[in-house]
């Protein structure tokens, strides 16, 4: 017997779509990530891209626990000197929502090409209208 490995080629993809409405911020992101990833399918291969799509709505509601609002900080540069630029959670819920979803299921996922590809299926939206549509995904409710 030899080990099955899956090819690139061959898998087939689903599409999910997750309400994050009051959905703890951290247990979406692992979800999402376990997905995106494939870990979850009989075919997973560590070195192989297995996973689903995965489309988040409602990213502006979700939530989190304790002091996280005013005391977890996002980092960014402008590569001069001097330019670093910082938001706490709530000011990123109020300007950007997507992004705070976007940057924990990022960190989440592993580093490198086969990450990036990984990422590239995930489109996050703060509404709860999104443009896919046409690819008929399934309602993935998530139980916590």
């Amino acid at each position: 017997m030899s080990t099955f490995m899956a090819k690139a080629n061959e898998v087939e993809r689903k599409w999910y779509v997750i309400d994050a409405e009051g959905v703890t911020l951290g247990h979406l992101a692992s979800e999402v990530a376990t997905i995106l990833r494939g870990k979850k399918k009989p075919i997973f291969t560590p070195h192989v891209d297995t996973g689903d799509y995965v489309i988040i709505v409602n990213a502006a509601k979700i939530k989190v626990t304790g002091k996280k609002m005013d005391q977890k900080i996002y980092f960014r540069h402008s590569e001069y000197v001097g330019g670093v630029k910082t938001a706490t959670l709530r000011e990123m819920l109020e300007k950007h929502p997507e992004r705070v979803v976007e940057h924990a299921v990022r960190g989440m996922l592993p580093k490198g090409a086969l990450g990036k590809q990984m990422y590239s299926k995930l489109h996050v939206y703060a509404g709860p209208e999104h443009e896919q549509a046409a690819q008929k995904p399934e309602v993935l409710d998530l139980k916590f």
